[in-house]
């Protein structure tokens, strides 16, 4: 397969010596212009693979024709005629975007093949490594999104293991995190922020794993002790979500995930927010730290007052589901003392929407 060649020159003599030598002792097809804007034309209509050029021609001379030819074709491999002597100026013109150059008169023609050939061997390889560079970034970009959809899905299992310690088909945490998603929407959050709230809100009571079954199932009212266990689920879920062995869970931890809100808002460590702070209370008087208002994380807010509601309408095997005005009733009242009004508002305003999941993800 022959290679197409550009020579710009307005030196007749040297363009058909050149055109002679490359023709017949290569398989370049060679293409000639006498200035850099005529150049410039024949690159547009001949897409060569490479360029031979003068520096010092009329109209437009081999450095702006460079300049101008690399601002189209930045890959193109342009190699640099000089007359003897004046190598700095090749110089130039190589920093300009020049790939090589040669002495001019050309003394011997194999050399300014052999330059050629070397010229369009390491664009092949610009190339080769570009292609390979983007196919790399194809396949990292896939793997990456393999493995966040694989966490979603673990994050999302494991939340529904938990909720069936106390349910008969873990729909309450598709409902939380559904709900969770079109409450955050009505705050005006960030999309990303609201995707995320939505991935990680199922795993909002997997502490509850830990919690024993005769005081997570019990028929009745639980004593202060069997409620100060029931309550340490949120810590439990905390620890669970840590990585590691869950040594490094401890007070500080979590504070930590106080100050780190604006810092980190990936899955898991929003995840980690919700379930340990979404028992809190917009007065003060949840727990486990007794946190007011806005320096309750706002997932938490949100997650917290969606679970208040759908444990009421859920059944449980230690109750019935309470009915839906009475539902409303509660969360209405709620505001401004148990629940962050904002977020009632926003659950209020989203209620067609929010009904419309209850019934989607009902109880089977």
């Amino acid at each position: 397969m022959s290679r197409t060649l550009v020579i710009i020159d307005d030196d007749e003599s040297i363009v058909q010596s050149l055109k002679y030598f490359l023709d017949d002792e290569s398989d370049f097809n060679s293409f000639a212009a006498g200035n850099g804007k005529e150049g410039l034309a024949l690159i547009e209509t001949c897409s060569p693979d490479a360029v031979i050029v003068d520096l010092h021609m009329p109209i437009m001379d081999g450095y702006e024709f460079i300049k101008e030819a690399k601002t189209i074709h930045p890959d193109l491999p342009i190699i640099v005629m000089s007359a003897e002597g004046m190598v700095d100026k090749a110089m130039a013109a190589i920093r300009a975007g020049g790939s090589d150059f040669v002495s001019k008169p050309v003394a011997d023609m194999r050399v300014l093949l052999h330059t050629v050939e070397q010229c369009l061997y390491k664009a092949n390889l610009i190339k080769e490594n570009q292609r390979y560079q983007n196919h790399l970034e194809d396949l990292v970009v896939a793997r990456t999104n393999e493995l966040q959809q694989t966490k979603k899905q673990i994050l999302n299992c494991l939340g529904k293991a938990a909720e069936f310690k106390d349910s008969q088909t873990g729909s309450h945490v598709c409902r939380v995190a559904e709900m969770s998603f079109i409450v955050a929407q009505g705050l005006r959050l960030d999309k990303r922020f609201c995707d995320t709230i939505r991935e990680a809100a199922p795993m909002h009571d997997v502490g509850k794993i830990g919690i024993h079954d005769d005081v997570l199932l019990k028929n009745g009212r639980l004593d202060e002790q069997e409620w100060e266990h029931m309550k340490e689920h949120v810590r439990i879920g905390c620890t669970i979500l840590c990585s590691g062995d869950g040594s490094d869970v401890n007070q500080t931890c979590f504070e930590e995930l106080l100050l780190d809100q604006k810092r980190d808002s990936s899955i898991l460590t929003v995840a980690k927010r919700i379930a340990l702070f979404h028992h809190e209370r917009w007065d003060g008087k949840g727990y486990p730290f007794g946190l007011a208002e806005e320096l309750i994380p706002i997932e938490a807010r949100i997650v917290g007052m969606v679970d208040v509601y759908d444990a009421m309408s859920s059944r449980r095997p230690y109750k019935r589901p309470f009915p839906e005005e009475y539902c409303q009733e509660v969360i209405e009242k709620g505001a401004g003392s148990q629940f962050d009004p904002a977020v009632v508002a926003a659950f209020f305003n989203s209620l067609n929407s929010i009904l419309a999941i209850k019934s989607a993800f009902a109880e089977k």
